[in-house]
Parts: structure tokens; sequence; C-alpha cells
């Protein structure tokens, strides 16, 4: 799963399915993540309480306990600086996996904020509940990938997974939820153009353009910040995988058993 992906996209989701007047608010929207860091995990990583789980589909391929390594099962015989590096590399990774997933929510409430004040004006009130459940069925599909279920979080290694939730599966329902709305959007519209400002239906129609980019403009400003505190949190982590990425290095350089088992690479 590629870090920076994962939260740009969902932090994006909202605002570049914000439909007709709306563009202006993706600008503003989408955090500037440093290019240069492209983190992927080869692994499934599942941190519990002194406890750090590797995994790929399932099978488990290594474990570090405190003080201890357990690669597929077997116990691996470490030294006193073996065993300090497998704790510091553990803390490490139990510290910034519930910092991924923390972001990753935050980006999706950003998003579920951005679709629900792009929409409503449009769709009306009722749209409401459908909209909220749209997020829901979003948001059950992140858990699949980045989760946190009391003391222990679970960060999946597909990265795919959270792109198609965000591409494929979540403009599908955008436009089925638009669909099934068409009727009350096409009548908000009509009765928002007739009772707008002007006597011509141009000048009609140049007002209700303008009240649409109000909107865009609103999202913007209310989007803004909150994506700003996103970005810089990214990178932050960016900054903290990079190091993880040298520790990593360290340990297995000491722990040949673990070299042919890395969990993060740079691509």
């Amino acid at each position: 799963m590629k870090i920076t992906s994962l939260i740009t996209t969902a932090a994006l989701s909202g605002a570049m399915l914000t439909v007709l007047a709306l563009q202006t608010a993706q600008a503003q929207t989408e955090p500037k993540i440093d290019e240069k860091c492209q983190v992927m995990l080869n692994y499934d990583v599942r941190v519990e309480p002194k406890k750090l789980v590797m995994s790929e589909k399932g099978k488990e391929m290594y474990r570090m306990e405190i003080d201890k390594l357990f690669i597929q099962g077997k116990q691996v015989s470490l030294n006193d600086k073996q065993k300090t590096l497998v704790n510091q590399y553990s803390d490490a990774v139990s510290t910034q996996v519930p910092e991924v997933i923390g972001l990753v929510n935050e980006a999706v409430s950003l998003a579920s904020q951005a679709v629900s004040m792009a929409l409503t004006p449009l769709l009306g009130d009722a749209a409401g509940s459908k909209l909220d459940e749209m997020m829901a069925g979003v948001q059950k599909r992140v858990d699949e990938t980045a989760s946190k279920q009391g003391d222990s979080y679970y960060l999946g290694a597909t990265e795919a997974s959270l792109q198609n939730t965000f591409d494929e599966e979540f403009e599908q329902e955008m436009e089925n939820l638009v669909q099934s709305a068409i009727g009350a959007l096409m009548i908000n519209i009509g009765s928002q153009m007739l009772s707008g400002d002007g006597e011509s239906f141009e000048a009609k129609m140049e007002a209700f353009s303008q009240k649409m980019d109000g909107i865009g403009e609103d999202i913007k400003q209310k989007m803004e910040v909150q994506s700003k505190g996103i970005e810089a949190k990214a990178n932050a982590l960016c900054d903290n995988f990079e190091k993880l990425m040298v520790l990593e290095n360290q340990l297995r350089q000491e722990v040949p058993e673990l070299s042919n088992f890395a969990l993060t690479k740079n691509n």
C-alpha cells in the first residue's frame, strides 16, 4: 500500500466529486504531499499490545515481541544488539501505524464533509440519509485496509483496495445517488434558477451560476484549513517512514534471517 496515495486519495475524493461549479474547491483541498515520499508496504501489519505481526494473505511471515523475533513461526536466537534493534524497530512501527490509520480516517471525514456540502444544496435535505449511507460504505471499505479495534491496529499492504474505494466504487455510488435523485435534482435546480435574481432567463442562469460558484468558494474556505492540517501530518509521516526504512535496513543487516522479509520499500 502506498502511504501517500492512501492519504491523498482519501482527501481528494470529496473535492473531485463536487460536481457542477465546485471545481475550485478541488485545488484547495488536495494535500500537497512530498512526491519523493513513495513508501510502500509489502506485508499486512497488525499492531497489538507487546506484539507486532507481519503477514501476507493471512499467513504470518514474522512477528516481534519484547526481545523476541519469530520468522514463519520459528524463534530466532538474538544477541543483545539484535534485541535492541528489534525492540526499536517494533516500537517505531507500532507508533507509526496508528498515526497512518488516524490520518486516513481524518481524510475520509474531510471527504464526507466536502461531498455533503456539495450535494445537499443540489439534491436537498432528503438526500442526506443516502449520503450518510454512502459514506458509511466508504468507511467500511477503508476499515478493511486501515482499522483500529480496541488496542489493535491493522494496516493492509494492498494499495489497489484503497484506490478502488475512492475511484471505481465511490464514483459508481455517487453516480447511482445522483441518478436516483435526478428528479429532486432537476426540481431544485429549476426552482433555484427561477427564483434567482434577474428578469430574463439569461440573467437567472447567470445568478444561478454565481450561486454555484459561491458554494464552491465556501467549500474551499472551510476545507482548506483541514486539508493543510492533513498535508502537514502526511509529510511528517513520510519523514518518519523514511527513518523507519533506515532502521529496517540496519535490522536486516544485523539479523540475516530477516534479509528476505522487507516490510517497506521506497518506490
